[in-house]
């Protein structure tokens, strides 16, 4: 198997859920429309033994599912490798797979072979979104690293234990136990080849296939690791860093913000032909409780009433400034009155990114949330203007805590006064996009077009 179709190769970047939307619901229209759904091999009818099975195997089987896998990266992105990252033995050893195993045994007839495709797809992707789920459960910081060991130890061994679980500890299920630690670490700002030793050291080669670790050998990795990690692991020095806000707003105006998610010009969903739209659910509310409400009802409780205030500004036509978000970080802080602008360059994802301070600085985040307005006559699409609004409050940075919530109510803000709300917002809040990537920018724009498609299609089928 060639590397680029190794799922063993994928860096957290490839996989990050919230970079790569994908709708599970499409999956299976999507698949069955790409070049190698039209050609399914069909298995011969031979004893497994038989080597007419093995050339075949060889000649048409895997070299079908090599194609698959080719077309469903140009699909969906690298992440999508790993939908034949099966049990056990078969096309690579011990990954979270069920649906696959290979294409000896996969690949049937079409009406049952795609079916499985899809099936592992979904299940993969299920995966990568479970484990974004617990990387974020805990946030981490490196520059806290000696207060936060006993997170960092309980981390590990949490995902250690997930990992067993979901592999069955078969042939080769230490490989993807190592990039799931090694997966984590970079996510909280690890360098990833500084990650890879790490995990490497901490392992010292003690799993192995078809055995299960003990409690006392998870216990000793994980603890091995977390005491391993240093403030400076993949934080740059704060002389020798680059002002990303800056970056950002260099980036702003390259965006094709008008390119639809197909690609094509002047693309996406404006709130014009099909007007405002009112959500089979409330997302953003669903969301707050749910996931929120597990890690802190009072931030819950904060972030709710934030979201009626957005609500009410939106319905008075209000104009987005600093002013405005202070007034609603109020509440998601539970503070005496509207936080100030921060007086000190921020730091985000780690210690990679920094954004720098100036004497203008606020008047610049003005300046950049009053384009949010749907106004002149060929206005942005509502989810450029909403992805642009929120990536602005990202990487300005205004506040001392609590960016990310204010970045998100931003951008149920500039939805709700086009009439817009969502009925689903799980990835939107999860969102991790370098400011100096312009595709990272336009893949949330196209991400909110998705989830504003899906709420649209599920309240019609209600009315």
């Amino acid at each position: 198997m060639i590397p680029v179709l190794a799922p063993v190769y994928l860096s957290w970047d490839d996989v990050d859920p919230t970079r790569y939307p994908f709708d599970s619901t499409a999956a299976t229209e999507v698949v069955r429309s790409l070049g190698p759904a039209q050609c399914v091999p069909y298995r011969p009818d031979v004893h497994p033994a038989d080597l007419k099975m093995s050339d075949w195997s060889q000649g048409v089987a895997e070299p079908w599912a090599n194609a698959m896998s080719h077309a469903l990266v140009q699909r969906y992105g690298r992440w999508a490798i790993g939908w034949r990252w099966n049990h056990d033995e078969g096309d690579f050893d011990g990954g979270p797979v069920g649906h696959w195993c290979c294409p000896r045994d996969s690949i049937t007839t079409p009406e049952e072979t795609l079916p499985r495709v899809i099936a592992a797809l979904c299940e993969w992707r299920e995966w990568l979104e479970t484990l974004h789920g617990w990387f974020e459960a805990y946030p981490l910081e490196l520059s806290t690293v000696e207060d936060q060991r006993i997170l960092w130890d309980r981390s590990a061994r949490n995902l250690i234990l997930q990992v067993t679980d979901r592999t069955g500890c078969g042939s080769g299920w230490q490989r993807h136990c190592a990039q799931v630690l090694t997966w984590f670490l970079s996510r909280w700002g690890v360098a990833a080849d500084v990650a890879e030793d790490l995990v490497d050291e901490a392992i010292g080669g003690r799993f192995h296939s078809w055995t299960g670790p003990d409690t006392a050998l998870v216990d000793d990795i994980a603890e091995r690791l977390a005491l391993s990690l240093r403030p400076d692991d993949g934080v740059r020095a704060v002389e020798s860093a680059p002002d990303h806000l800056e970056r950002w707003l260099a980036v702003r105006g390259t965006v094709p913000w008008r390119e639809g998610p197909d690609g094509s010009a002047d693309g996406g969903t404006d709130g014009g032909p099909d007007g405002p739209v009112t959500p089979s659910c409330d997302g953003a509310a669903e969301d707050f409780r749910t996931f929120d409400g597990a890690l802190d009802p009072a931030r819950a409780e904060g972030l709710l009433a934030a979201l009626e205030l957005v609500r009410a500004d939106a319905a008075r036509g209000a104009s987005l400034d600093f002013e405005l978000l202070g007034r609603w970080q109020q509440f998601v802080l539970g503070t005496a009155k509207p936080p100030p602008f921060r007086s000190l360059p921020a730091f985000a994802k780690g210690g990679r990114e920094r954004y720098g301070i100036g004497p203008d600085t606020r008047a610049r985040l003005d300046a950049c949330l009053a384009e949010s307005a749907r106004d002149g006559v060929r206005p942005l699409p509502v989810s450029a203007r909403a992805a642009r609004a929120y990536l602005d409050v990202c990487f300005f940075h205004p506040f001392d805590d609590g960016n990310a919530r204010s970045a998100f109510l931003t951008l149920v803000f500039v939805l709700a006064r086009d009439g817009i709300a969502l009925n689903r917002v799980g990835l939107l809040r999860r969102v991790s996009f370098r400011a100096d990537d312009p595709q990272d920018a336009l893949a949330l724009a196209r991400s909110i077009d998705l989830h504003l498609a899906l709420t649209r299609r599920d309240a019609a089928s209600v009315d």
